[in-house]
């Protein structure tokens, strides 16, 4: 797990703010305080004060203190926020009246602290679904510029030094576009490398859009898919290095690489794997996990102007910890 390891102490060299707006969830507080301890990020708490510090006193935290605590119920910036929101959405027939109610919401009363500055990132999904948490982040943060797809990306760490970095892989699509269109895999393809350097710490990613041909082996319209996304995204990064279509192996072995896609400079040598649709992305990476005994880090979710990740209801106190750690690095990169 060095890799967790180096990305804590990334977090830790330039600490960003991040928000948890479930401080009132004993695996969220739990984890803010292990956070704090340790000096991974400096922590934005939405909930009611007196709860939070009951609960941590019940729970024997002691570092809660350390953190900014928000009441969304007795905000001074409400006003502030609801004004802002208002002018955000009302071209989808808003009121002042609805948002004044939706920034006492802890998961848009965050997203409105990144909004205007006074945070960096937010992490929420130990009590809310994935569409609860992404709703208000497109609403009020948006996409990145020239990105209008959110996707997600696994790092995977696998066993196999030979392949990626070390060992290590980025995957994406794994887990929100289900079928995109050749625009929406280009943009993936970037935001997933864009992920591969800011998080996993790659100095440069090398991307196989990966098919079941290469360059040319098969015709099918999803091979054409892919090849077509593969110029789209040269166009929206001119820097990128990638290429495609490519089988797995080719782009991960360099003998096979060499046999299949001779003078291409990622066969072989792949560190970024995109994957043509999110059903080959989820069985794929689980597969990976399972079989391969490798490790999956993630869903985090990318494309996001600020970022804005989503946990698993079923998750633990390590799993935000580690969570903090990954949006924080992202925020880095987003600035």
């Amino acid at each position: 797990m060095d890799l967790l390891h180096q990305i804590v102490a990334r977090a830790k060299a330039d600490k960003q703010r991040i928000v948890l707006p479930e401080a009132n969830e004993e695996r969220t507080l739990r984890a803010a305080d292990r956070v704090l301890a340790d000096e991974v990020a400096d922590i934005i708490l939405i909930g009611n004060p007196d709860e939070i510090h009951s609960d941590a006193e019940k729970w024997g935290l002691t570092n809660i203190d350390k953190a900014t605590i928000i009441d969304p119920l007795n905000n001074p910036k409400s006003e502030e926020y609801a004004q802002l929101l208002c002018e955000l959405r009302k071209s989808k027939g808003m009121t002042i009246e609805q948002t004044r109610e939706l920034v006492k919401n802890p998961l848009y009363l965050g997203c409105m602290i990144i909004k205007t500055g006074g945070a960096d990132g937010q992490i929420s999904g130990a009590l809310s679904t994935t569409a609860e948490t992404l709703r208000p982040a497109l609403q009020i943060i948006k996409c990145a510029p020239g990105i209008t797809c959110v996707s997600g990306a696994m790092l995977l760490v696998t066993k196999q030094a030979q392949y990626g970095e070390d060992g290590i892989l980025v995957m994406g699509d794994v887990a929100v576009t289900p079928m995109p269109d050749a625009n929406q895999l280009a943009q993936i393809a970037v935001s997933t490398a864009r992920t591969a350097r800011s998080v996993a710490g790659f100095e440069e990613p090398y991307v196989a859009m990966l098919s079941f041909s290469t360059k040319g082996s098969a015709n099918h319209e999803v091979v054409d898919k892919v090849v077509e996304a593969t110029r789209l995204a040269r166009k929206i990064d001119p820097s990128l290095q990638i290429d495609g279509e490519l089988q797995a192996d080719a782009a991960l072995v360099p003998s096979v690489g060499q046999k299949k896609a001779p003078g291409s400079h990622i066969a072989g040598r792949a560190n970024v794997l995109v994957v043509p649709n999110l059903e080959v992305g989820n069985i794929g990476y689980k597969l990976v996990q399972r079989l391969g005994d490798a490790v999956a880090i993630g869903p985090i979710l990318q494309g996001i102007a600020r970022p804005v990740n989503d946990l698993s209801r079923g998750c633990s106190v390590d799993d935000i910890y580690y969570m903090v750690a990954i949006t924080a690095c992202q925020a880095m990169d987003a600035k």
